[in-house]
C-alpha cells in the first residue's frame, strides 16, 4: 500500500467518482484545438499542393498527440494542478519564469490569430461579411462561450464545445463521401518522405496544428477544473479511496483521449484527402477562399457550404479554448489572473490588425502553425519530465516505456523543426 506522502488524497467534497460516461469531456474540449482553422489551412494546402505525400505526417502526428494529451490530462488528474501551475512553482528564478511565460504567450497568440482569421474567412464565405467585421463577430461569439465557462462551470462549456465539434466533423468529412480518395494514393502516402523545402514547411505546419502547445497546457487545466483539486493530508482509508478514484479517472481519461483523437485525426485526414483527391493541380486552391470555390465547382454548392460551416464552427470553438488556455498560462506562470473576457479583448487585437491591413488569411494561418510547431518542445519536454517523476505523480508516474515514447516524440518534433529551419535558411 502506498504511503500518504506518495499519493495525493481525495478532496473532501468527492469520495466516489461518478459514472464513467459522465467523466468524458475534457479531452473532447482540448481536442477542438486539433480541429482549428490552422489545421484546415495546413491540411488543405498540403493535399492540394502535394497530393497524398504528407498523409503519414497527419497519422504520425495524431498518434503522438494521443500520448501527449493523455500525459497532460494525467498530470491534472493526479496533482489537481495544471502544467503551467506546476511549472510556475518549480521555476524559482523570476526572469526564467517570465521568459517561459513569454514564449508560451506568443504561442497562444499565434493560436488565437489562426482561429479568429478562420472564423472571419468562414463568415466571408457564407455571408460575404468583410474580413475585419468577421473577425470582430468571431471574437464576440467566443466571449459569449467563455462567459458560459466562467458562470456555468466546465460541464455546460463542454456541451457547447462538443456540439460545435460535431458540426466541424460533419462539415469537413461530408466531401470525402461525395468524392472518395484514391486508396492506392492513401496507402502510398503512409510512407514517410519529403519532396522539397515546401513539403517540410507544410509538415511542420501540420504538426504545429496537430500537436498544439496550448492544448497541452489546457488539458491539464480542464481535468483539474472538472475533477477538483486535492490535498496531501489523509489517513490510510482516505489514501485507499483516493487511489481507487484516480485509477478510475485515468481509465476514463484514456477512453476520453482515444475518442477525441480518433475524431480529430479522422477529420484532419479527411481534409487532406479531400484536397488531394479533388483540388490537386486546380488553380487558386492555395487559399481557403480558392479551395471553397473549387469545391463548389467540382463537388457542388452543398459540399462547399458544409465546408464553410465546418470552418466557422472550428473558429468559434477553438478560439474559446485558446483563450481559456492563455488565461491559465498567465495565471499558472505569473500568478496573475485576468478575467477571461478582458483577456479575450486584448488577444483579439493582433488578429484584427492582420485582417485590417489585408495580409493573405491563408498564408497567415499556415505561418501561425509553424510558430506553434516551434513552441511544442517548450510544453512537451517539461510534461514528459514531470509525469516521469515519482515526486510529482507518486505511484502514477510514467512507466519506462511511456517515458521513452515521450522522449522519442520530443526528439522527432525537435528534429523536424531543426530541419525546417536549416532548409529555410539555406534555401535548399
Amino acid at each position: 500500500m502506498p504511503k500518504s506522502s506518495d499519493t495525493i488524497a481525495a478532496p473532501a467534497t468527492r469520495t466516489t467518482p461518478p459514472r464513467s460516461l459522465w467523466l468524458l469531456g475534457p479531452a473532447l474540449v482540448a481536442g477542438v484545438a486539433y480541429l482549428d482553422p490552422g489545421n484546415v489551412a495546413s491540411n488543405m494546402t498540403a493535399g492540394a499542393t502535394y497530393g497524398y505525400l504528407l498523409v503519414w505526417v497527419v497519422v504520425a502526428g495524431n498518434v503522438m498527440a494521443w500520448l501527449i494529451q493523455y500525459l497532460s490530462a494525467k498530470l491534472g488528474v493526479v496533482t489537481g494542478q495544471s502544467l503551467p501551475q506546476v511549472l510556475g512553482s518549480r521555476i524559482r528564478n523570476r526572469w526564467a519564469r517570465r521568459s517561459y511565460w513569454l514564449q508560451a504567450e506568443l504561442v497562444a497568440m499565434a493560436t488565437d490569430l489562426a482561429e479568429v482569421i478562420g472564423g472571419a474567412v468562414a463568415l466571408h464565405l457564407l455571408f460575404d461579411v468583410p474580413l475585419l467585421l468577421g473577425g470582430i463577430i468571431t471574437g464576440v461569439v467566443s466571449m459569449v462561450l467563455l462567459a458560459v465557462q466562467s458562470r456555468r462551470g466546465p460541464r455546460p462549456f463542454e456541451f457547447v464545445i462538443i456540439g460545435l465539434m460535431a458540426i466541424i466533423t460533419i462539415g469537413f468529412v461530408a466531401g470525402v463521401f461525395v468524392a472518395p480518395p484514391d486508396p492506392a494514393g492513401v496507402v502510398g502516402g503512409l510512407v514517410p518522405r519529403f519532396e522539397d523545402t515546401g513539403s517540410v514547411l507544410l509538415a511542420a505546419s501540420i504538426l504545429g496544428a496537430t500537436i498544439m502547445p496550448h492544448a497541452i497546457y489546457a488539458h491539464s487545466s480542464l481535468t483539474r477544473d472538472r475533477f477538483g483539486a486535492t490535498t496531501t493530508h489523509a489517513g490510510d482509508e482516505a489514501v485507499r479511496t483516493e487511489t481507487s478514484r484516480i485509477r478510475r479517472l485515468l481509465r476514463a481519461t484514456r477512453w476520453d483521449v482515444s475518442i477525441a483523437m480518433i475524431i480529430a485525426g479522422s477529420v484532419n485526414l479527411a481534409i487532406l484527402l479531400l484536397a488531394a483527391a479533388n483540388l490537386a493541380g486546380v488553380e487558386g486552391t492555395d487559399s481557403l477562399e480558392g479551395a471553397h470555390a473549387a469545391l463548389a465547382t467540382g463537388l457542388g454548392p452543398v459540399v462547399a457550404t458544409f465546408f464553410a460551416v465546418g470552418l466557422l464552427a472550428s473558429g468559434l470553438a477553438s478560439t474559446s479554448v485558446g483563450a481559456y488556455a492563455g488565461a491559465e498560462i498567465m495565471h499558472g506562470l505569473l500568478h496573475v489572473r485576468i478575467p477571461l473576457l478582458a483577456r479575450r479583448l486584448v488577444t483579439l487585437i493582433p488578429a484584427l490588425v492582420i485582417l485590417g491591413i489585408g495580409v493573405d488569411p491563408t498564408l497567415a494561418l499556415v505561418l501561425s502553425q509553424v510558430v506553434l510547431s516551434f513552441g511544442i518542445p517548450f510544453a512537451l519536454i517539461p510534461l514528459v519530465i514531470l509525469t516521469a517523476q515519482r515526486r510529482t505523480l507518486g505511484i502514477w508516474a510514467n512507466r519506462a516505456w511511456t517515458t521513452a515514447a515521450g522522449v522519442i516524440a520530443s526528439v522527432l518534433l525537435i528534429a523536424l523543426n531543426g530541419a525546417l529551419l536549416w532548409l529555410v535558411i539555406t534555401g535548399a
